[in-house]
């Protein structure tokens, strides 16, 4: 309790002070009420009735005290508040559920929990309206713990029967991702209504349950429940399913809340993340005054449908309406740049975070954030916002070693993982995160020590996933054999994830034997993924297996298995342009090819020499050197060069792996011009400056 009187004292003090400066006579008590009321949303006004009240005979009055509470709280003054609460000592119920429900609208959860222990402390007994606030309190932070202890307080005193106590601990249960629990609550409840259902159906949302929530929302219905709108809600949350929607959206219209404007948002972006973008576009622009729910969802529903300009248009049309957008919206905005990995949209995001107000959000959005920076290639960005965060989760240490892995820095990524674990324990995800900036880096004995770490120290059981990334280590330090023994102790049955380690590492080594074998597995496994085909059709083209690599083909064709075409995006004044090899399409395609051809004299007069395995084609010698050039890595660099300031740096993004012949290009290219280049492939990050990559060749 000293810690909550020693956070209000303030506002106390200062109601004292205003009260000897004013002049108003005192007031009556058939007044009274009516002026707290009148106050409406003038704290300035409430404050100057306040002053006066404390100079007449009303200032102990507790019905009135009451109601002066319960309109600060309204306007948001929780310390006057609770000012006026602990200078009226009384154990009258009512007094304290008015304070603690002001506690909580206003979001100081934990104060209204030690409101409520000193409430019981004092034998205050509380009612059926203190427990729904105490238990919301608990669901927000989440606390399970303190949350059990206040169901036993329910049961205690007589108020389990209650429904809206019941909807609470179904509620709360759910957030603190304890499902069972809301359904024991749910199935034991003697009486339920629609808020009843709707909160079931909301915990099995909360708990990745979808299909089950869905199935209740169905028997709702049949039980003769009349939708509510926060039922509809739920359920559209639910689906999965094209057929899924068009049912739930026909009970929408049946019970006429197709003119709700909230689920119409709700149902544009359940179509949106059912593939119908075309029926959930019609829905939103069907919305003729849209508020900041309403944009949130458009914007949500086309970065989730890939469609980031659209999103980001969203955005600047709202913002011209005068609709600032809120940690949500911004979380979605941020996806969509994550798609475009545009570093001139991240520099405007994150603009707008440190002009905006997010409270509660800030952690979010900012550590989604870092995640943005890291794919649009700035680690220097990310770190700068990863040290200027007040706090930071699992979440957000795991996004920053993750980024150093994906950059090669994997150094710099164990240094970070020893700092978290002084404050966080790592979870699963966090180990996958460093294990992969080991193999990324080639630190073997690293690697293992993180592995072994994992049950040792954490109690973390390793995954799939991870028995992947140790492969991956060691199969790229060229430790084959030892990545076979390995997958043979594994406890679980290899995946497909695993066994692509290994056929990676075979392209890397060159080991033909292994990979035919490793790839056999692949195709039964995963027989329409064509990354697995062209990595096998590589080793044999590489190896001088002409026939081999022919019959790879050839089975590709007959399983209808198709290849995906390898393109390059380099952002220009916040546009986009893409290439293909051998792309004639662009504007300025004559002058690329001209300063291109300069380019490749330069480079080649530097030591650069093409390597023509990486052109797989029937072709002879001349030609083959003559396709390397019209590659789209080079493409986008030199267009990059052309049309970006000579200290720009280049930043490109390639759909699949980069090639090995562009990659020792670029590191030549990066001398020759003294330019830094940033290319991100499907894989990794490759920083080139000074003739030298940051991967050290080792990818």
């Amino acid at each position: 309790m000293n810690k909550v009187n020693q956070w209000f004292r303030r506002g106390f003090c200062c109601v004292c002070a205003e009260a000897k400066t004013q002049t108003l006579a005192p007031i009556e008590a058939d007044t009274c009420t009516s002026l707290i009321k009148q106050c409406g949303t003038s704290l300035h006004s409430l404050k100057a009735f306040h002053a006066s009240m404390l100079k007449s005979h009303l200032r102990r009055n507790l019905h009135f005290l009451t109601n002066l509470i319960s309109q600060y709280a309204s306007l948001g003054s929780v310390s006057y508040a609770y000012s006026v609460f602990s200078s009226t000592p009384s154990a009258d119920l009512f007094l304290w559920n008015v304070m603690i429900r002001g506690l909580v609208d206003n979001s100081h959860y934990h104060h209204a929990i030690l409101l409520y222990k000193q409430m019981l402390k004092l034998g205050i007994q509380p009612d059926n309206f203190t427990f729904p606030f105490i238990i919301k309190a608990c669901s927000c932070l989440p606390h399970f713990e303190f949350g059990v202890r206040v169901h036993l307080d329910v049961v205690k005193f007589g108020y389990q029967p209650h429904v809206f106590i019941s909807n609470s601990l179904i509620t709360m249960y759910g957030k603190c991702d304890k499902y069972e629990l809301s359904r024991q609550v749910f199935d034991e409840m003697p009486e339920k209504n629609v808020v009843s259902w709707s909160a079931i159906i909301g915990a099995c949302l909360q708990n990745d349950r979808c299909e089950e929530g869905f199935s209740l929302f169905w028997q709702m219905l049949s039980e003769g429940s009349r939708p509510s709108r926060g039922a509809i809600l739920n359920a559209m949350a639910c689906v999965r399913s094209c057929e899924e929607a068009d049912d739930v959206y026909r009970v929408v219209l049946e019970n006429g809340l197709d003119f709700d404007q909230s689920v119409q948002s709700a149902a544009a972006g359940m179509f949106a993340r059912c593939g119908k973008m075309e029926v959930a576009r019609k829905l939103l622009n069907g919305i003729m005054s849209k508020d900041l729910v309403t944009w949130a969802t458009t914007i949500e529903a086309y970065a989730k449908a890939d469609l980031p300009f659209e999103a980001l248009g969203c955005l600047k049309q709202m913002m011209l309406q005068g609709i600032f957008p809120d940690a949500i919206t911004l979380l979605s905005v941020i996806r969509a740049c994550s798609i475009l990995t545009s570093f001139q949209l991240a520099h405007i995001v994150h603009g707008i975070i440190t002009t905006g107000f997010f409270h509660n959000q800030l952690l979010a959005v900012e550590t989604a954030l870092i995640d943005l920076y890291v794919k649009c290639g700035s680690l220097t960005y990310a770190r700068k916002v990863f040290d200027g965060m007040q706090e930071r989760n699992i979440i957000t240490w795991s996004a920053m070693i993750s980024g150093y892995g994906m950059h090669g820095w994997g150094r710099e990524a164990l240094n970070l993982f020893d700092q978290m674990k002084a404050s966080v324990k790592p979870d699963h995800i966090t180990f996958v995160s460093i294990l992969s900036a080991c193999s990324h880096s080639g630190l073997v004995a690293e690697g293992w020590e993180c592995f072994n770490s994992m049950s040792r120290d954490f109690g973390v059981t390793p995954r799939p996933e991870h028995y992947a990334c140790m492969v991956d280590i060691l199969g790229r330090a060229g430790k084959l054999d030892e990545a076979c023994d390995f997958i043979e102790r594994m406890p679980v049955r290899p995946n497909a994830a695993v066994w692509g380690a290994l056929l990676g590492a075979c392209r890397i080594h060159l080991n033909v034997d292994l990979a035919e074998m490793v790839a056999r597995k692949l195709f039964d496994l995963e027989p329409y993924n064509a990354g697995r085909y062209v990595i096998l059709y590589n080793i044999y083209t590489l190896a001088g297996k002409r026939k081999e690599a022919d019959s790879i083909r050839t089975l590709m064709k007959n399983r209808g298995v198709k290849k995906f075409a390898g393109y390059t995006v380099i952002e220009i004044k916040n546009k986009l342009h893409a290439f293909v090899a051998g792309d004639r399409s662009h504007p300025q395609i004559d002058l690329i090819y001209s300063e291109l051809e300069r380019l490749m004299d330069r480079i080649r007069q530097e030591g650069y020499t093409p390597d023509i395995n990486f052109v797989l084609h029937d072709v002879d010698e001349e030609t083959k050197e003559s396709m390397l050039y019209l590659h789209s890595e080079k493409l986008a660099i030199v267009f990059g060069l052309i049309n970006l300031g000579p200290k720009s740096v280049i930043r490109i993004r390639k759909n699949l792996r980069v090639c090995g012949d562009c990659h020792t290009a670029t590191k030549f290219i990066s001398k020759v011009t003294g330019r830094e280049i940033i290319v991100r492939d499907a894989h990794r990050f490759h920083h080139f400056k000074d003739g030298a990559c940051s991967c050290g060749d080792y990818w």
